[in-house]
């Protein structure tokens, strides 16, 4: 069975109904279930974020957190300069993803790139998908 990473980037006290959604959607676009994943990303800032950690105890994920200058070496399809002025990057969610998938997974590996969801709360989530090389 096919792993996947998934890799996270959103408006600080996004609601969990938004962030569940949001990622629910990107793995449905992928093709891919809840528990084809084998690890949750996103940038150190959100180490605190709760609907982050509660959406991957509801399914039982592994968390990883990477610093803002770790992301900003990953080679992104959708490099943004608006995320590097808030965050010191250029990339969260796909750069976590590629991250989390393993050391040189190539930017081939994503198979959802940014995809960006607004909740009914008005927050954004940003969701990015990367196979596992086996």
């Amino acid at each position: 069975m096919t792993a996947f990473t998934v890799g996270l980037g959103c408006d600080r006290g996004v609601a969990h109904a938004t962030m569940r959604e949001a990622v629910l959607a990107a793995l449905a676009q992928a093709g891919a279930q809840p528990g084809q994943v084998a690890a949750v990303a996103s940038i150190a800032l959100k180490r605190d974020e709760a609907a982050l950690l509660a959406l991957a105890g509801e399914y039982g994920w592994t968390l990883r957190f990477f610093e803002a200058q770790e992301l900003a070496q990953v080679e992104v399809p959708h490099p943004s300069e608006t995320v590097r002025r808030y965050t010191g990057t250029p990339s969260v969610s796909e750069a976590a993803a590629l991250l989390a998938a393993g050391p040189g997974v190539p930017m081939t590996a994503l198979i959802v790139e940014k995809h960006k969801h607004r909740g009914a709360d008005g927050r954004n989530v940003t969701v990015s998908i990367a196979r596992m090389e086996p």
